[in-house]
């Protein structure tokens, strides 16, 4: 049976009359790499660093094994943080800069030895020991600091974004190197981001978090392909997202067309979300498509084609590796198992049609975040 090192329940935060979170509940367990993600300002970082003890909740209780820990200071807290600036110390080279928190608890000569040896090795930095930390790599310093802040052996390792400085090649190469580091040393990882990719790659437990809330916490299959509200489908990957009437069990209407689907539960007639990524729509003669609609935009992303098409108004993302020409007449086909149904939540009718997308703009947004 899994072990609880992290219960956070009801925990809730506000900075000058703002809420930053609304009584969250979240259970961490023993050796769970566990990934907190969300937009800007949705309170992932406030909630690493109640975690942390850099925060007080203004109400809750966040036990640590069962324990009451709220009140005991960020020292005393067998948890260690790694932030988006590393904070190496620049005149110690690598040996020294991982060692510091084992000198500070005076831990033998012989000890140091063997320990940093250690994580030296864990962190793929062997033969680095004598080094400047000023010569090395963004890369090389970040598993520095990893292994600065696991030398100690924390039951859990906090981590504030910290790929975030990192260029695009170094960041994937350093997604593959956290989760390699998190499961030969056992410690539970709390992992804090924004990319939605670093999420989905490096964790077990995916935690998204908007406003203040949790929106959804499941495995990172579960997350991309059962989204419980339209801010998930969204924030996670491309979906389309269209309005529809779950009829009965297995059978929903969108688009004024009926489609087969293996969703049940739902009440009859009730309006729903109806959630379709852009990977599971086909491309068929007009004539046969169970939708109908016009390309209105067409990139090439060197794998696949980025299809734009409007079927009555609503704009919809096809990815393919079929080219179709700008205002060509195509149909559209959907299998019933890549159709998912959701309730209908605030988030409804705010994301999912694709009228104003732009690759361009995307990115612009991403760099206005990371700012």
């Amino acid at each position: 049976m899994r072990r609880k090192i992290i219960e956070l329940k009801g925990i809730t935060k506000a900075y000058d009359g703002e809420t930053v979170l609304d009584h969250i509940n979240l259970d961490i367990y023993d050796n769970e790499f566990v990934t907190l993600l969300g937009p800007s300002g949705c309170g992932k970082t406030t909630t690493l660093r109640i975690i942390a003890g850099f925060e007080q909740p203004d109400e809750g209780d966040v036990l640590f094994l069962g324990e009451d820990i709220a009140s005991l200071p960020p020292y005393r807290r067998n948890v260690n943080t790694v932030f988006q600036r590393y904070a190496l110390f620049p005149h110690l080279n690598v040996f020294e800069n991982i060692a510091f928190p084992l000198r500070v608890k005076k831990v033998p000569g012989a000890e140091i030895e063997q320990k940093v040896t250690e994580m030296l090795r864990l962190v793929a930095l062997p033969g680095f020991e004598k080094r400047s930390v000023t010569s090395l790599s963004g890369g090389q310093q970040q598993r520095v600091a990893i292994a600065r802040a696991l030398v100690s052996q924390p039951k859990v390792l906090l981590l504030d974004e910290p790929l975030a400085a990192l260029d695009a090649k170094l960041r994937k190469d350093m997604q593959a190197e956290l989760h390699k580091i998190q499961r030969a040393s056992g410690i539970t990882f709390i992992f804090v981001t924004h990319d939605q990719e670093e999420a989905l790659s490096m964790s077990d437990t995916v935690v998204v978090m908007a406003e203040g809330l949790i929106q959804q916490i499941g495995t990172p299959t579960d997350i991309y392909n059962e989204p419980q509200n339209a801010f998930v489908a969204d924030f996670i990957g491309e979906s389309n997202i269209v309005s529809g009437v779950m009829l009965e069990d297995r059978k929903v209407k969108f688009h004024g067309q009926v489609f087969e689907c293996v969703d049940e539960g739902f009440g009859k007639n009730e309006p729903v979300d109806v959630v379709v990524r852009p990977e599971d729509v086909d491309i068929v003669p007009e004539d046969r498509g169970q939708l109908r609609g016009v390309v209105t935009s067409v990139t090439f992303l060197g794998v696949h084609y980025e299809i734009i098409v409007d079927v009555q108004g609503f704009k919809w993302m096809i990815q393919t590796t079929d080219f179709c020409a700008v205002d060509s007449h195509i149909g559209l086909s959907i299998e019933p198992d890549a159709i998912q149904i959701m309730h209908k939540s605030k988030y409804s009718g705010m994301f999912g049609d694709y009228s104003s997308f732009s690759n361009e703009f995307d990115e612009l947004s991403d760099a206005e975040e990371e700012e």
